[in-house]
């Protein structure tokens, strides 16, 4: 882990094998249910069990689970958050904060809010305590006595823990991890974790190596198929449970680029086309064009490859595309051909604010023709967009503003739903439902119209589970987003409609000029497949040709980020 707060920050030294091991490796305690709080005192890593009011403490090289409150187990349950300093345990209750003796465990009311709490962390004689009803993170004194109070940096349940200076804050909404400065609330950066549903955090060292790693719980349920052996009509059925566990978040923030990136991983994927029309056009000259993966701040391309039969690669616009081209492809000839690539891929989370755009030079020369216009059937000249347009942002002028009140707008307005073709951005605006392609749409239109550059980036999300690693994984759709671009900056991602979670808000900011390490970034700005052929009927399109095979393989889990 590593945090770079200038340009000439030293880069540190690959770990050790041995401690790769423990910087990558998945604690998973014995007994738990549901872990809502982490704590350590450099020596001790302990968790707290919602389910079962277990406290307990874990050996993160072996899953070893000790249970430390084996009497009064009851007096923990439905608790949440955990902070340990010297001998003293915090956690919280309802809307109560408590705390124990190590050695008893017998409860000493300290205070309450009036909603229910959710994180708490101790500093010396001060206290953190996070409630998402609240909206604040409340800071106490040894008495009880308030002395100050934190807007949440996220919108869902945050637990808290606090290391020297800094105040460390996960969201299990947000699915992110904030460093906040404890004495004045100002938000560090920010960074994306690898799984869902994040539930507590701890610095904890490792009592071999001395390492210090930032260790974060999540919980969540998990649906599965069950065997019923007793129902002979339905044997299996579908149903939920626990899923709790405990990994390394690793994190590097370089101040001098913007942005901070998180766990990452090594996959293979690849896009195969299987060559099985609906009809039989047989088609000479035939140039079939696939985008290749694309290198960026937080996606290495380490090696492309050909599937089935070769191809040239060529550059469109920056990007790198794969081209197949077919003297004659018969009526029912059967062919298989595509590219397979491995990626290093990482989360992201760029760290911009408003203040740092309110006075950036013009767009760059060909920028506007490029990516202001209606280049790509955005209905922009329509009364509806055009209403839209100016609606949105009302007299925003700030271009970080703009763009977050446009997102804002297209969720209020829209719910999300899986369609068979995309309609034009005011079909879709006035029907209040689209898939992720309309949702583009719209965006893209609404932010060009306030000159806004932007550009469609996709096309595929590996399936995000990490621990399904060495194993086949199809994604069950397509998908893509946009990029915005801020002069004197570059492009920055925004997520379509995935963090559209919710009816009116308060939508998570998680995927707002940040993308998670699932996300394979393929054809920026231009068309991820295209044909052409010298008799290719009007009518016909890709699908009606052939069928498109996605794969993608989780090879290993990357060391900690570096410069």
């Amino acid at each position: 882990m590593l945090l770079n707060t200038s340009p000439s920050a030293p880069q540190t030294p690959v770990s050790q094998s041995s401690q790769l091991d423990l910087q990558r490796r998945t604690v998973r305690p014995f007994g738990v249910y549901m872990l809502h709080g982490l704590a350590s005192d450099g020596t001790r890593l302990l968790a707290l069990d919602a389910v079962r009011g277990y406290v307990v403490q874990v050996d993160c090289t072996n899953d070893n689970t000790t249970i430390l409150n084996s009497l009064k187990v009851q007096e923990f349950q439905d608790g949440t958050g955990l902070a340990l300093w010297q001998d003293q345990l915090w956690f919280a209750r309802d809307n109560e904060v408590y705390w124990c003796n190590l050695t008893d465990f017998e409860l000493h009311y300290f205070t309450s809010l009036p909603y229910p709490i959710d994180g708490v962390a101790v500093w010396q004689s001060t206290l953190y305590v996070s409630s998402q009803k609240l909206g604040y993170i409340v800071v106490f004194d040894k008495t009880g006595r308030e002395i100050t109070r934190f807007p949440l940096p996220g919108v869902g349940i945050e637990r808290l823990t606090v290391r020297d200076e800094e105040l460390w804050i996960c969201d299990d909404i947000e699915r992110s991890v904030y460093c906040m400065d404890r004495a004045t609330g100002e938000v560090l950066f920010s960074v994306l974790t690898p799984y869902g549903s994040p539930s507590g955090l701890a610095f904890h060292r490792h009592p071999q190596t001395g390492e210090e790693l930032l260790y974060v719980a999540y919980a969540e349920e998990e649906f599965y198929i069950r065997d019923d052996p007793n129902d002979e009509e339905n044997p299996k059925e579908l149903t939920t449970r626990d899923r709790t566990f405990i990994h390394p978040l690793h994190y590097y923030y370089d101040r001098s680029r913007h942005y901070a990136l998180s766990n990452g991983y090594r996959i293979e994927m690849a896009y195969v086309e299987e060559i099985s029309p609906l009809e039989e056009v047989p088609l000479t000259n035939l140039e079939w064009r696939i985008a290749l993966p694309a290198s960026t701040d937080r996606q290495k391309v380490l090696s492309v490859e050909s599937v089935g039969l070769p191809f040239t690669e060529e550059e469109q616009d920056g990007q790198r595309v794969a081209v197949f081209r077919f003297d004659r492809l018969e009526a029912c000839e059967g062919k298989i051909f595509g590219w397979k690539a491995v990626l290093e891929v990482r989360g992201i989370k760029y760290q911009l604010k408003p203040s740092d755009v309110e006075r950036i030079p013009a767009l760059p020369p060909g920028f506007e023709e490029r990516y202001l216009t209606d280049n790509d059937d955005l209905a922009m000249d329509t009364p509806t967009i055009r209403a839209a347009a100016r609606a949105a942002i009302g007299t925003e002028t700030n271009i970080l503003r703009q763009i977050l009140k446009i997102r804002n707008y297209v969720y209020d307005r829209l719910s999300y739903s899986i369609k068979p073709h995309i309609d034009t951005p005011d079909v879709a605006l006035e029907r209040g439902t689209g898939s992720c392609g309309e949702y583009v749409g719209i965006l893209l239109a609404l932010a060009r119209l306030n000159g806004i550059a932007c550009r469609t980036v996709g096309r595929y999300k590996c399936p995000p589970d990490p621990d399904q690693k060495g194993v086949p994984l199809q994604p069950d759709f397509n998908h893509v987003w946009i990029e915005f671009y801020i002069p004197g900056f570059g492009w920055f991602p925004m997520e379509s409609n995935v963090d559209d979670i919710q009816e009116g808000g308060p939508y998570p900011t998680r995927f707002f000029m940040g993308l998670p390490w699932f996300h394979a970034e393929i054809a920026k700005g231009i068309p991820f497949e295209r044909i052409t052929a010298s008799d290719l009927p009007e009518e016909i399109s890709i699908g009606d040709l052939a069928i498109n095979h996605i794969r993608f393989t989780i090879l290993e889990e990357l060391p900690p980020p570096t410069a």
